[in-house]
C-alpha cells in the first residue's frame, strides 16, 4: 500500500531539486553567475533538499517494515539504489574528473538504509531512544571539527577512504558529499516520525488528499512514486535540452 501523502512530500522535494539543478546547470553553461559552493542562498537550499529526501527515505522504510516488506524485496530495491549510485559516480567522473561524486546522496542512502533496517528490525522499542539516536548522529558531525582539533589522530577521518563516515573537519573536493554523519540522524527522525504516525494517525495517512489542492498534490504523489527513475533521468535530460538550446541560439 502506497502512502499518497508521503509520495507527495517526496514529489515536492523532487520539484525543488529539479529547479535547483536547473539553476546549477545554467551556471555551468555560463548563462547565470552564482556561487553554488559558498553562497548561503544555494548551500542552504541544498541542505534542505537533501534533508527532505532523507526524512522521506526514513519514513518510507518505517512504512515498509510496518507492511512486513520481505528481505528479498528490500534487497532488490537496495541494489537498484546502489547500482544507480555507481552510475552517478561514473557520470560525474566524466563531467567533473577533479571533483567526481564518490559518496553522494544515493551512496549515502544505500549505506544508511542498511544501518536503519538492521537496527529497526532488532530494536523496535522505545521511540525516545530513536529520537536520541538521531540527535547523537547529528551532534557527532557538528562536534567533528572540535574533536579532531583536540585529538589530531582523528584527522584520519578526513581521508578519502573514511570521510564518508562524516566525522570530518575538512570538506572533500566533490560535487556532492552526503556522509553517514549527520545525515543518518535525519533518516532516523523520518523513520521514527512515520512510526508515530502509523500508530496514532493512520486514518489521516490513508485519507484522501485535500480537495482544494487535490490535483497538484496528486501530480506530486505520482512523481514521488517514481523518485529513483526521475532522479537518474532529470539531469541528463536537462543538460541535453540546454545543449540543444545553446546550439539553436548559436546557429
Amino acid at each position: 500500500m502506497r502512502l499518497t501523502r508521503l509520495d507527495a512530500l517526496r514529489g515536492l522535494a523532487m520539484v525543488w531539486m529539479t529547479l535547483f539543478h536547473l539553476c546549477f546547470d545554467l551556471n555551468q553553461f555560463g548563462w547565470i553567475s552564482q556561487d553554488f559552493y559558498r553562497d548561503p542562498l544555494w548551500t542552504s537550499q541544498r541542505t534542505a533538499i537533501v534533508s527532505l529526501f532523507l526524512l522521506c527515505a526514513g519514513a518510507a522504510q518505517a512504512a515498509a517494515i510496518a507492511q512486513r516488506q520481505s528481505t528479498k524485496r528490500f534487497a532488490r530495491r537496495w541494489l537498484q539504489i546502489a547500482g544507480c549510485a555507481g552510475l552517478v559516480s561514473m557520470g560525474s567522473w566524466w563531467m567533473f574528473p577533479g571533483s567526481w561524486i564518490y559518496f553522494g546522496v544515493l551512496h549515502g542512502m544505500a549505506v544508511m538504509l542498511l544501518i536503519l533496517r538492521w537496527a529497526a528490525l532488532r530494536w523496535p522499542g522505545d521511540d525516545r531512544r530513536w529520537w536520541l539516536a538521531g540527535a547523537v548522529a547529528i551532534a557527532l558531525a557538528w562536534a567533528g571539527p572540535g574533536l579532531i582539533a583536540a585529538h589530531p589522530a582523528l584527522s584520519v577521518f578526513n581521508q578519502s577512504g573514511l570521510n564518508w563516515i562524516g566525522l570530518i573537519s575538512q570538506k572533500p573536493v566533490t560535487e556532492d558529499h552526503v556522509p553517514v554523519l549527520p545525515w543518518l540522524g535525519l533518516m532516523i527522525w523520518g523513520h521514527v516520525g512515520m512510526r508515530h504516525l502509523l500508530r496514532h494517525h493512520l486514518a489521516w495517512l490513508e485519507s484522501p488528499l485535500p480537495r482544494t489542492l487535490h490535483r497538484p498534490l496528486q501530480l506530486l504523489a505520482g512523481l514521488g512514486g517514481w523518485s529513483l527513475t526521475y532522479y537518474m533521468l532529470h539531469q541528463p535530460v536537462m543538460i541535453a535540452a540546454l545543449i540543444a538550446v545553446g546550439w539553436l541560439m548559436g546557429s
